[in-house]
């Protein structure tokens, strides 16, 4: 038990010294407006675009997101304002995306 939790320790110091400590940042965009339009005239709100490493969610009004790992580590948190944002995400892998109280799903 006791190694148990020196392996656990140990591997939290490990990752919290590999990684950057800084969450990905959500980012206002104003070209990606064409990402919603190629199959419809307008971009529906709250409506989610995955294109390469980046996750593009257009809203209509003040939204609370957050986006997790699939094992439900918090990766980024922010209430965004309307309009159309852009988060990168350099891992690839399954994603939790919570957008009010809508939960998706996204691949990278």
């Amino acid at each position: 038990m006791f190694m148990r939790q020196i392996f656990v320790i140990a591997l939290l110091l490990l990752t919290a010294l590999l990684s950057d400590g800084a969450s990905p940042r959500w980012e206002a965009v104003d070209t990606a407006e064409r990402i919603f339009t190629e199959h419809r005239s307008e971009p529906e709100w709250n409506d989610v675009v995955v294109r390469e490493n980046n996750i593009y969610i257009a809203t209509s009004q003040k939204t609370n997101v957050k986006v997790f790992t699939i094992l439900g580590q918090l990766i980024s948190q922010e209430t965004l304002s309307p309009g159309i944002h852009r988060l990168q995400i350099n891992a690839k892998g399954i994603y939790i995306l919570k957008i009010g109280a809508t939960t998706r799903r996204v691949t990278i």
